[in-house]
């Protein structure tokens, strides 16, 4: 059964920033509990099976509650989506353990050119000229915060980059399945079919965690599950093209969370990098609304 909803660009710009500020919280937890903050410190596919775990648990909670029925799975679709997600979000994870929140988020989040370069030939979307250059500012915005100039591109810059084209991938099935399927059913399915995934791979670095450390995975599954409910009722709502860009607002929320938490200082590069992310999501607000008002092309 397909699944519509009224085309709403602006809800759909919200819903991804929102998002982006739940993901990364999520991110920031994964950090604290892939280093000594909480205690010993935990691999990264033992955060990234806390995510699964207790994001699946949450989900079959308001199944038991409100009883909502599913069409028909497209299974194998959701098996692939689901294994670019556990991919992505277990080097995020490991990313963020090496090297800075805010440089992690950075380079992982180029994942949005990695979609609107995967939504032409899938998706049959057109982007046009001012979407590319809209993409290519928040782009240049990543690309600032993650201070590639310095040669950070150690270990942890390759498993985020790593991380970005397993993103880039399961935003466009996403998309996909968002056609076809409704938002819970492809949140129910994701987060079941990863845990079978993340329990396979986590069973050689299991450890069991202290009390503060079980309160944080399920805090990750809970941030992501929320990131996820956003960013599915966005892709409903919107172009791929036209939502995954203002994911780039995580970064915004990652220099934030680094201040706070870690007490790293935003410099000036982290002030034009997130300027520049804000310039590329308000310019593509702005082709949206035009094309919407005068229903011209992309």
């Amino acid at each position: 059964m397909t699944t519509s909803a009224k085309n709403n660009s602006a809800l759909a710009a919200l819903l991804t920033v929102l998002a982006s500020a739940f993901a990364a919280g999520a991110t920031l937890l994964a950090k604290s509990l892939g280093t000594d903050v909480l205690g010993t410190p935990i691999h990264a596919l033992q955060i990234a099976h806390g995510r699964f775990l207790f994001a699946l648990m949450i989900i079959c909670c308001h199944l038991a509650l409100f009883r909502s029925e599913f069409s028909r799975p497209n299974l194998p679709l959701h098996a692939t989506r689901s294994g670019f997600g556990w991919a992505g979000i277990s080097l995020m994870f490991a990313a963020a353990a090496y090297i800075p929140l805010a440089d992690a988020t950075a380079i992982s989040f180029m994942n949005p050119v990695f979609a609107m370069m995967l939504a032409i030939p899938l998706l049959g979307e057109r982007v046009g000229p001012i979407r590319w250059s809209a993409a290519f500012i928040a782009l240049a915005g990543a690309m600032v915060l993650s201070r590639i100039w310095q040669g950070s591109f150690e270990l942890g810059a390759f498993l985020a980059l790593g991380s970005a084209i397993m993103f880039g991938a399961e935003v466009t099935l996403i998309k996909m399945l968002s056609r076809r399927e409704k938002p819970l059913q492809i949140l129910f399915f994701n987060n079941l079919i990863g845990v079978l995934i993340a329990s396979v791979a986590v069973m050689y670095f299991w450890q069991w965690p202290n009390a503060s450390q079980w309160a944080a995975l399920a805090g990750v599954g809970l941030l992501i599950l929320a990131a996820q409910t956003c960013f599915v009722n966005a892709l409903v709502r919107a172009d791929a093209s036209f939502v995954t860009p203002f994911f780039f607002f995580a970064l915004v929320f990652a220099t934030l969370y680094d201040s706070v938490f870690f007490g790293v200082v935003p410099q000036t590069v982290s002030i034009v990098g997130a300027v520049l992310i804000i310039a590329g999501a308000g310019l593509l607000a702005w082709r949206e609304a035009n094309l919407s008002k005068h229903h011209d092309g992309p």
